[in-house]
């Protein structure tokens, strides 16, 4: 059975000296990296955002990769918020916030029902929320141990992938097959309502906390889709994935639609490469609409099908300005020659995303249909006392470029729409003209 897209920690290999330039660091298909970073021996968990958000599917957190890092430098604790303590910035005057709470203490009029510690924390979720970031969220305790269980894997889910668009809950893409897709669900549509709960304010997190349930309950969405509205009832299942289907064109094209980029799409994209070299076409067609994207070893793995070796995949640019390069293995170049045209759509993203960039700016392959979703970036998930954590984004993914991915996405050379009224007849004009780009050449 195909597992859904679960990042499983590991760790990095053991500090030999703090200094050395360069490091390994190995993800979740054990493919190594080398990277240059101050190492500390405070152990940090990162989570690579290469999906586009939050994936509603049974045994999956989604969101992204987890990367184990033994070594990484240490987030320094804040021990309060009076004087100086270590980590307070000396120009922030925190006067008024305790201006508020000893009103609070001397006025509320339930002031016997009082919870300090539920203050502190919906300060602290205030603070982060500010930063106007949808993937950088503060989660007490017991939303901490939900978190966990969602990447261990507890509940069912629509098979849906949902982000975050200029603030509005938005579907990036229903997956093939899932409840979502069977109930009508599109890729486009924005969530107002979660059942009997609106979606205005809600984080990414909490909106999944809403969707999320029970194997077989219901759960009902309120959508707006143009310039109707509608309701859609969905039944939460137990999801299982694809990865990608395979199919000859005619023409000399062959097609493979890569659905996803979990740590079987590798194994997966080779077994269809040898497919594609044993048909005997020599064109191929690369569809990676409606992919919400996966691990990143995974994308960095396929992208070296195309990509000369060494060339970059992706940039990932932190806060402080510095970078690292993603490089092509290179795989001797075995697609070296072939004609490629890639399939895009605003269900494309992240890892989906990462790829299409790359086959662009390196090879100058065509990019027919929508532009991007326009996701990716890195959190790092860091556990803190009492059982609370914190997701913050602590950098951005870049094409080899130079093009920030993130809320910018990806425009393709040939745009070409899917209209809700050619998808309800069975229509595929993106299909139809990537075909023909690949048939003139």
């Amino acid at each position: 059975m195909l597992r859904p897209r679960i990042g499983r920690l590991v760790k990095a290999p053991g500090r030999q000296d703090r200094h050395a330039a360069d490091r390994t660091l190995h993800t979740q298909a054990g493919i190594p990296y080398n990277r240059s970073v101050p190492m500390n021996p405070q152990r940090f968990q990162l989570l690579i955002s290469v999906v586009a958000a939050v994936l509603i599917v049974a045994a999956s957190f989604g969101g992204g990769v987890y990367i184990g890092y033994e070594h990484r430098p240490a987030v320094e604790r804040v021990q309060g918020v009076l004087g100086q303590e270590a980590g307070k910035p000396d120009e922030v005057d925190f006067s008024q916030f305790w201006e508020v709470w000893a009103e609070v203490e001397r006025r509320y009029v339930d002031r016997e029902h009082i919870d300090r510690q539920k203050m502190v924390q919906g300060a602290i979720a205030g603070l982060v929320r500010s930063l106007g970031d949808p993937y950088t969220v503060y989660f007490p305790p017991t939303q901490a141990k939900q978190f966990q269980e969602d990447v261990r894997g507890s509940f069912g889910g629509i098979g849906a992938e949902i982000g975050m668009r200029k603030d509005i809950l938005t579907v990036i893409t229903p997956l093939k097959g899932s409840p979502a897709e069977r109930a009508g669900l599109l890729a486009g549509d924005r969530i107002y309502r979660i059942n009997a709960t609106s979606t205005d304010g809600l984080t990414l997190d909490e909106a999944v906390g809403y969707i999320r349930g029970e194997i077989g309950t219901t759960v009902k969405l309120t959508v707006a889709r143009e310039e109707s509205v509608r309701e859609i009832d969905i039944i939460r299942d137990q999801i299982v994935i694809p990865i990608l289907t395979t199919e000859r064109k005619g023409d000399g094209i062959f097609y493979i639609h890569l659905l996803n980029f979990n740590e079987g799409a590798p194994g997966e994209f080779r077994n269809a490469i040898r497919e594609f070299q044993a048909s005997g076409d020599q064109k191929l067609l690369l569809d990676l609409r409606g992919n919400p994207g996966g691990f990143l070893d995974a994308a960095v793995d396929i992208a070296s099908w195309f990509l000369p070796r060494q060339s970059t995949v992706a940039i990932e640019r932190s806060g402080d300005g510095g970078e690292y390069h993603y490089r092509s293995s290179g795989r001797d170049a075995e697609l070296d020659g072939v004609e490629i045209v890639v399939l895009i759509n605003q269900g494309s993203a992240s890892a989906a995303e990462i790829l299409a960039g790359a086959l662009r700016d390196v090879r100058g392959v065509t990019l027919v249909g929508e532009k991007t979703f326009g996701k990716g970036s890195v959190q790092a998930v860091e556990n803190l006392d009492g059982g609370a954590s914190l997701k913050i984004t602590i950098a951005k993914w870049l094409t080899p470029n130079g093009h920030s991915i993130n809320d910018r996405g990806i425009e393709p050379d040939v745009v070409v729409e899917l209209t809700p009224d050619d998808f309800e007849n069975g229509r595929d004009p993106q299909l139809d003209k990537a075909l023909e780009v690949l048939r003139s050449r």
